[in-house]
């Protein structure tokens, strides 16, 4: 029986794998890292630790071996104490213990066991389908170089035009007309504009006086003013009251009110009722949860026969 087989099987779901008589292994999850040095990534994985002082039976590899070999959980058991048996026969003749795609165990000069981890199989089955990535160095172009280059190489010569001495001629005296044209064009422009400037000038001045005079004349008055605003605010209405009680006799009804009244309560009277009672109310309300609250505060003070009325007064 390959027992290394099970044990690895059982470290895809589990952190822990005890193997009785032995240790445990343990799993941790490492996230991914980057190896600057190297330019390489790697994708998250599950660490193997082992433990020498987990060795008692959990049960969890003999059930596992009980089903995948289809014996009894105690011919697993057996099965067991022999593998680890050969482990520990190894370790002390050889001093390693090669356990495939999980670690090695050796002894130290001070005959402790030893554990490494081997990073060939991960674990984490998230990871599932990634690999170690080794990034390719990345080749930078000296474009500027290569153009410095090429100018070196390559330089760019610039030739003059040659034109007859005829058309420079004529451009000459064209050039000349120009010049003497607007000599004299200008000296007429700004004579006129002068002359126009101060003719506008006198008319504005004349046009601003007729309006200041005009302002000063004028008066201003209202012959008949508008009315005063008269504005009224709509009250609020409350819908919701609390009755006091209902009276058949008006004078109770009155002292009643007034006795509310007395006690800072925003007492009211409504009107005769079609019973022939005359209701008193402790105060009304625009909202319910208002009212509720008021209500319940009186009951327990004041009037536990005290009832909520609701209606628009």
């Amino acid at each position: 029986m390959k027992m290394e087989h099970h044990i690895s099987q059982l470290l895809y779901r589990y952190q822990c794998v005890s193997v009785p008589g032995f240790g445990a292994f343990l799993t941790e999850i490492q996230s991914a890292r980057l190896n600057e040095s190297a330019a390489s990534f790697y994708p998250p994985r599950k660490v193997v630790s082992f433990n020498f002082h987990l060795k008692n039976n959990d049960g969890l590899l003999a059930n596992h071996i009980s089903q995948a070999e289809k014996i009894t959980y105690e011919d697993a058991v057996k099965n067991i104490e022999s593998e680890v048996l050969n482990w520990k026969y190894q370790l002390q003749q050889s001093q390693t213990l090669q356990i495939k795609n999980i670690g090695q165990f050796s002894v130290n000069s001070e005959n402790n066991l030893v554990f490494e981890s081997f990073d060939s199989l991960n674990y984490l089955t998230d990871s599932f389908g990634l690999s170690t990535f080794v990034s390719p160095k990345i080749q930078r172009e000296i474009y500027k170089q290569e153009v410095e280059a090429l100018e070196e190489k390559a330089p760019i010569l610039f030739t003059p035009e040659k034109r007859k001495n005829s058309y420079l001629k004529y451009a000459a005296v064209f050039v000349l007309g120009l010049g003497a044209a607007g000599f004299f064009g200008n000296n007429y422009y700004n004579e006129h504009q002068n002359t126009l400037t101060s003719e506008q000038l006198m008319v504005e001045k004349s046009v601003q006086q007729k309006v200041e005079n005009k302002i000063q004349e004028a008066t201003f008055f209202i012959e008949s003013p508008l009315p005063a605003v008269k504005l009224t605010v709509k009250e609020e209405k409350m819908a919701y009251h609390i009755v006091a009680g209902a009276f058949r006799n008006e004078a109770n009804a009155q002292k009643i009110y007034e006795r509310l009244s007395k006690k800072g309560f925003k007492s009211r009277r409504i009107e005769q009722n079609n019973h022939g009672l005359h209701p008193v109310l402790y105060g009304s309300f625009s909202t319910y949860s208002e009212a509720q609250k008021e209500m319940s505060k009186i009951q327990k003070t004041e009037n536990r026969e005290a009832w909520l009325l609701i209606k628009e007064l």
